[in-house]
């Protein structure tokens, strides 16, 4: 009877070790997310399954995916930890440049300066006019993201890096 349940475990054995490294990599390295909304129109339509990484830097000009009002939000990163940012007349201003905004769909309304913290990020979805983001609910904690995202899985025929 002993040797009959140690073979069975033998033989269980890889099949557990691989349920282990997939949850590992799931909760710490990567998982796919589900785009919903025309936030980040044009660029994501909302309807993409993408590849969330968890593990890296967050630079301007990331998709990231962020909790925020019991939401996750995708969004693009604007304004980096310790950094001033303004928007005025359509231009995004950071430390007082005004930087590229190639990514924009739509006018963004006016944001007075704001200093963000050591921990914050300014995000900014693609769709300006409908997108729910750090000019209504503020800067966002660097604990509240989850991480950065630039791969489409699916539909097939966006299978990719985004553009």
């Amino acid at each position: 009877m002993k040797e009959k349940i140690l073979k069975n475990l033998k033989e269980l054995l890889p099949y557990i070790i691989i349920l282990i490294v997939v949850i590992l990599v799931r909760t710490f390295l990567i998982t796919p997310i589900k785009v919903n909304g025309s936030s980040m129109y044009d660029t994501l339509d909302g309807t993409e399954f993408m590849i969330l990484n968890k593990l890296g830097k967050i630079d301007r000009y990331d998709i990231v995916v962020a909790k925020a009002n019991g939401e996750e939000l995708i969004k693009r990163v604007y304004g980096l930890p310790g950094e001033t940012i303004a928007i005025e007349n359509n231009k995004i201003y950071i430390n007082d440049k005004v930087i590229a905004d190639e990514f924009a769909y739509g006018n963004t309304s006016d944001q007075e300066a704001i200093t963000l913290a050591s921990d914050e990020y300014f995000v900014l979805g693609d769709n300006r006019v409908v997108s729910l983001d750090s000019r209504s609910i503020g800067p966002i904690k660097a604990q509240n993201i989850e991480g950065t995202t630039d791969f489409i899985i699916f539909p097939f025929k966006k299978f990719g890096k985004v553009k």
